[in-house]
């Protein structure tokens, strides 16, 4: 029986920053051997599994379901009398980054805390209420600065490194929730199709550098040439500070979004799965950029008709971001049962009006 904590866990705490996500794909090809039929690499590191379709129609299928496997990190940009010095590789947040633990991957992985100036000796006493510059963070090795020198160099990766950590109920927390919960949860999926017959092949791409660009989901879509595509990635849930339109509830299913990026038949199709299997979802509205991978892949080749679906969390972009197994679990479930209901003519249902027109009077 697949345990999905367990999996996630194994997810979140592995390194594997923009650029960088060896590490994490050998996981994670590792976890899906034995629910695709292959496995293949892009150009660029985006790890794509293959699980073809149980009742193949006369022409083949795609759906690609993409989650990145990219977390913030940083990078050393100096190394002063032992202490290291570092420079962001993507949206590292420095009001939640200092005394975090750290992992500096040098010529061998060091253990360290960010540091920077005690308040006792900021100017004007606490320095305005203002928080640290990144630029005023070290790493302290604690080591001495002759075996920090030889240690570490220019250039080496610095990601946090922290532990899951369960809390009350269903809920859990850590580093790289973005976007490792949607990993876990492709991963699900897959473990669910193995009971279940599709006509569609299905293509799941844990995508690189996301963070820094969407960057793997261009070359991974341009090489799968998908039919549709759903992006999975995490979104706001409702906290203190976080304004409510922009926000869903923890525990209350998947959010799906809706606006200009996302195509609205397949919105309506995972709206109707998600209510015949009494998954909860909720509507959350992107009027321009979705910030996913989802913005990439709807204008790769001719266009893909994409949709999104997002694990809410909290915290996002720090070492304690925090999810609700449940919301991951039924994202897993609504992607199995979506895809498992896809026919052979679902494309024609969701061409746009124009085409269908084209089409018959041609």
């Amino acid at each position: 029986m697949f345990d999905l904590k367990a999996h996630l866990k194994t997810l979140v705490e592995a390194h594997a920053p923009s650029g960088h996500e060896a590490p994490l794909r050998e996981l994670i090809q590792s976890a899906w051997r034995g629910l695709v039929d292959s496995t293949e690499q892009d150009r660029l590191g985006s790890l794509i599994g293959i699980k073809r379709a149980t009742q193949p129609p006369a022409m083949p299928r795609k759906i690609m379901l993409a989650a990145h496997m990219d977390e913030i990190g940083m990078m050393v940009r100096d190394v002063v009398d032992g202490f290291v010095y570092v420079q962001r590789i993507s949206g590292v947040d420095n009001r939640v980054m200092l005394a975090q633990t750290v992992m500096v991957h040098g010529r061998q992985p060091l253990p360290g805390i960010i540091a920077t100036v005690p308040p006792h000796l900021l100017k004007n006493g606490n320095g305005n209420g203002k928080y640290p510059e990144f630029d005023s963070f070290v790493v302290d090795l604690g080591l001495p600065a002759n075996e920090v020198t030889r240690q570490v160099r220019m250039g080496d990766l610095i990601t946090v490194d922290a532990p899951m950590i369960d809390l009350n109920s269903n809920r859990v927390a850590g580093k790289a929730m973005d976007d490792r919960a949607c990993l876990a949860a492709v991963t699900l999926c897959l473990h669910l199709l193995q009971k279940l017959h599709h006509s569609w092949d299905v293509y799941a791409v844990a995508t690189v550098q996301e963070e820094t660009g969407l960057l793997g989901a261009k070359t991974a879509a341009y090489q799968i040439k998908p039919d549709i595509a759903i992006a999975l990635d995490v979104t706001f849930a409702k906290q203190p500070g976080v304004p409510d339109e922009k926000a869903v509830e923890m525990n209350g299913g998947p959010g799906i979004g809706i606006g200009p990026n996302l195509h609205p038949k397949l919105y309506d199709k995972l709206r109707e799965t998600a209510r015949k299997q009494e998954i909860k979802l909720q509507d959350d509205l992107l009027p321009g950029n979705s910030g996913t991978d989802a913005w990439a892949i709807q204008v790769a080749q001719e266009g893909v008709p994409t949709a999104l679906l997002e694990v809410p969390i909290r915290n996002m972009h720090s070492a304690v971001e925090t999810a609700d197994l449940r919301d991951i679990e039924r994202c897993g479930r609504l992607l199995a049962a979506f895809i498992a209901d896809l026919d052979a003519d679902f494309l024609t249902a969701i061409a746009w009006e124009e085409l269908k027109a084209q089409e018959a009077t041609a």
